[in-house]
C-alpha cells in the first residue's frame, strides 16, 4: 500500500503536467491550426453603426416634434423652436389634455375605445381564428388542403384598401354599415396569420405530441388549445402584434363604412378635426396632442410583448 500510492501520485502529477504544457502551446488564436478568425475591421463597424444612427434619428425625429409640438399651445407653436420645448410646456400640456379629453363632450375617449375595441378585440378573435386555421393546415390531411393554403396566399398579396368597397357593397345588402361590426368583422380576417401560424404549427407542434395526447384521451379541441397553443405562443403573439397594428392604423374601411363618428376610430376622428383646421385653428394643437396620445397604446403594446415578439420572428427564421 505503501509504495502504490505514491505512484498513483506521481502518475496524477505527470498527467496535469502534460496538461498544463499542451494548453502552454496552444496558439493564442484558441485554433489548433493557429489561424485566426475572421476579424471585424473598425471602418465596417462605424459605417454599419452611422447608418443605424441615421435611421434611427430618421424615424425618431417626426416623433420627438409631435411630441414637442403637442405641449404648445396655438398662441406659440410658431413663435417658439420647433424641436424645442416653450417656458411653459409643462403648463400647456396640461391645458391641452383637459381640452382635449373634454372638448364636444369627450368625443375624442369615445374615440379611443372604439380603436381598442376594434384593434385589440378583434386583433385578440383574429389571432386565434388564425392559429386554429394554420394548425389544421399543417397537422391535418384532407383534400384540397394545398388548393385552400394557396387561397390564403392570395389574399395576402390583396391590399386592404381594395377590399374596402367590395366589402362596403356586402354589408349594404344587409344594412350592416355605419355599424359597429361593418369595421369590426373585416378586422378578425388575417390571411397573413394564418400563413405564418401555419409555419410556426408545422415546425414547432412535433405530430408525436399529438398522438401522445389523443392516446391519452384528449380531444381535437382541448389538444390545440393546451398543447398546440403554448408550443405556437411565440408565432400567436407576433400575429396579435401584427393585427394590432394594421387594425388601429387602419383608416380606408372605417372611412368608407362609418358616418357616425361615435363609432369612429382614433384615426378616422383625428382626421376630421384636421380637415377642418382651416375654420377651426384651435383644432391644430387638439390634432397633434390627439396624435401624440394615440401612439401611446401602441408603444405599450410593443414593448410590453417585445420579448415574445422577437423570439416569434427569430423562430420563424431559423425553422
Amino acid at each position: 500500500m505503501s509504495v502504490n500510492a505514491p505512484s498513483r501520485r506521481d502518475a496524477k502529477r505527470d498527467a496535469t503536467s502534460a496538461a498544463d504544457a499542451r494548453r502552454a502551446s496552444r496558439p493564442a488564436s484558441g485554433r489548433p491550426d493557429g489561424t485566426r478568425g475572421p476579424r471585424e475591421s473598425v471602418i465596417s463597424r462605424s459605417a454599419a453603426m452611422l447608418v443605424m444612427g441615421v435611421f434611427t434619428l430618421y424615424f425618431l425625429l417626426p416623433i420627438f416634434w409631435l411630441l414637442v409640438s403637442s405641449t404648445k399651445t396655438v398662441t406659440n407653436f410658431n413663435s417658439t423652436a420647433p424641436l424645442w420645448f416653450s417656458a411653459t410646456a409643462i403648463q400647456d400640456t396640461i391645458t391641452n389634455l383637459g381640452e382635449l379629453f373634454t372638448r364636444q363632450d369627450g368625443i375624442y375617449l369615445r374615440w379611443m375605445l372604439n380603436s381598442i375595441a376594434y384593434a385589440g378585440v378583434a386583433g385578440l378573435i383574429g389571432t386565434v381564428l388564425s392559429a386554429m386555421c394554420g394548425y389544421a393546415l399543417a397537422k391535418y390531411r384532407f383534400r384540397g388542403r394545398e388548393a385552400l393554403f394557396n387561397v390564403f396566399l392570395g389574399g395576402v398579396l390583396v391590399p386592404a384598401t381594395a377590399l374596402a368597397l367590395p366589402l362596403f357593397l356586402i354589408f349594404s345588402q344587409v344594412d350592416l354599415t355605419d355599424t359597429f361590426w361593418s369595421v369590426f368583422l373585416p378586422s378578425i380576417v388575417s390571411p397573413f396569420g394564418v400563413y405564418l401560424s401555419r409555419l410556426f404549427a408545422a415546425s414547432s407542434v412535433p405530430d408525436e405530441i399529438i398522438e401522445a395526447a389523443r392516446i391519452d384521451g384528449s380531444g381535437e379541441v382541448r389538444t390545440f388549445f393546451t398543447v398546440a397553443v403554448r408550443l405556437m405562443s411565440p408565432a400567436l403573439v407576433t400575429i396579435f402584434l401584427f393585427q394590432f397594428v394594421a387594425i388601429w392604423n387602419n383608416f380606408f374601411l372605417p372611412l368608407v363604412m362609418l358616418r357616425d363618428s361615435s363609432l369612429f376610430p382614433v384615426t378616422l376622428g383625428l382626421y376630421t378635426w384636421n380637415s377642418s383646421v382651416n375654420q377651426y385653428p384651435d383644432l391644430r394643437t387638439m390634432v397633434l396632442i390627439g396624435s401624440f396620445v394615440s401612439i401611446i397604446p401602441l408603444l405599450v403594446a410593443f414593448l410590453s410583448l417585445q420579448r415574445f415578439w422577437r423570439s416569434g420572428l427569430g423562430s420563424g427564421g431559423l425553422k
